[in-house]
């Protein structure tokens, strides 16, 4: 039984070994999520500097992320944003403490 030219094999390979749309599009998402990170840490940072409790810092974070999240998906959207958060909160993913395996 053939499984096609060598040329076509080869092809075949290669596009196997492409990234795919979607692996492209997570990528940007996940260098989008850095770049926001960092955006924020130096906002923290501003923030500590300036002599701003963390908390205060926290509160103001998540009232203008909430805010944003509203304005743009509504309150459902927003709704759905705050349960996955809590499933993500209680399973540790925000923990200092977590381990990556």
């Amino acid at each position: 039984m053939s499984v096609g030219t060598g040329k076509e094999r080869k092809i075949c390979m290669e596009r196997m070994m492409e990234p795919s749309l979607n692996d492209i599009d997570d990528m940007i998402v996940h260098e989008k999520m850095q770049a926001a990170l960092e955006h924020q840490n130096e906002a923290w940072a501003d923030g500590m500097a300036d002599g701003i409790e963390p908390e205060i810092i926290a509160d103001a974070a998540i009232a203008l992320a909430m805010r944003e999240t509203i304005r743009l998906h509504g309150e459902d959207g927003a709704e759905a944003m705050l349960t996955s958060l809590r499933e993500r909160m209680l399973a540790g993913e925000f923990s200092p403490e977590r381990i990556l395996q």
